[in-house]
């Protein structure tokens, strides 16, 4: 690809993604996106076939760093105990979620969610699916059963529910925009040790 073409293609993509974030993709024309770009209305279909293949560039986009997160999390997990690895992966989930709290993949999700479009099945897919069945393996092995027993299933979408509050709007107007490391890591410990001790009580 010529550097002109490379460009104008990362310049799609950038205005893409601002208007996406902001208004979804019903809301948003080939013509404003070209306009923000400063490139031609033909570039759209040029570069990604249309306005759906840009709009699932800027899906994929997002996919993979929400995919970093779910490496980061099994990574860090790797060869802990199952405590561990759910304090782990709180602690990680928690420092993204108020990371992502202002960012385009938050406003890009939130549309996504109230004005569904294909793409949210990848979301699903690939991001969504693969991080709850690691949360439920650690549930698993914490409960000592296999993870189709419907308390790992309970356990996970508890797990999960704390750690969203502080993403989730209007919900997280509660919570201070802006969170110290301290603050963080004190949360992170207490949704940790309330799930441990929940889950504990469910093994028994």
């Amino acid at each position: 690809m010529k550097a002109h073409d490379q460009e104008t293609r990362e310049r799609l993509l950038a205005a893409a993604t601002r208007l996406f974030a902001g208004r979804g993709f019903a809301k948003v024309t080939v013509r404003e996106i070209c306009r923000t770009a400063r490139a031609n209305v033909a570039a759209v279909n040029y570069h990604f076939g249309g306005k759906k293949g840009l709009y699932d560039e800027v899906v994929r986009a997002a996919i993979e760093t929400m995919q970093s997160t779910t490496r980061a999390m099994h990574d860090s997990g790797e060869g802990r105990t199952a405590d561990r690895q759910l304090a782990l992966y709180v602690s990680i989930f928690l420092r993204r979620i108020v990371a992502a709290r202002d960012s385009w993949i938050h406003q890009l999700m939130v549309r996504e969610l109230s004005d569904p479009t294909p793409a949210l099945d990848l979301v699903l897919t690939q991001v969504v699916r693969p991080r709850m069945a690691y949360l439920r393996r650690i549930i698993a092995g914490l409960l000592g059963c296999p993870t189709t027993d419907a308390r790992v299933e309970r356990c996970a979408m508890s797990v999960q529910a704390q750690c969203l509050v502080l993403l989730t709007h209007p919900v997280a107007a509660v919570r201070p925009r802006q969170m110290s490391d301290r603050q963080l890591d004190t949360l992170a410990d207490h949704i940790a040790r309330f799930s441990l001790a929940g889950i504990r009580d469910l093994k028994t």
